[in-house]
């Protein structure tokens, strides 16, 4: 499952669903890179 997270105000960065922690934030790998940050809600079309 993809994921989108937000590391800092302006910076996203979309991949793998790692795990979800119990704060809240969301762990994704991006490539070689294992990221963590807030999820992004998905919008409704």
């Amino acid at each position: 499952m993809l994921a989108t997270i937000g590391i800092s105000r302006h910076v996203q960065a979309q991949g793998i669903l790692v795990k979800r922690l119990a704060n809240g934030m969301i762990v994704i790998r991006a490539g070689q890179k294992v990221l963590t940050g807030r999820p992004i809600s998905k919008r409704v079309a």
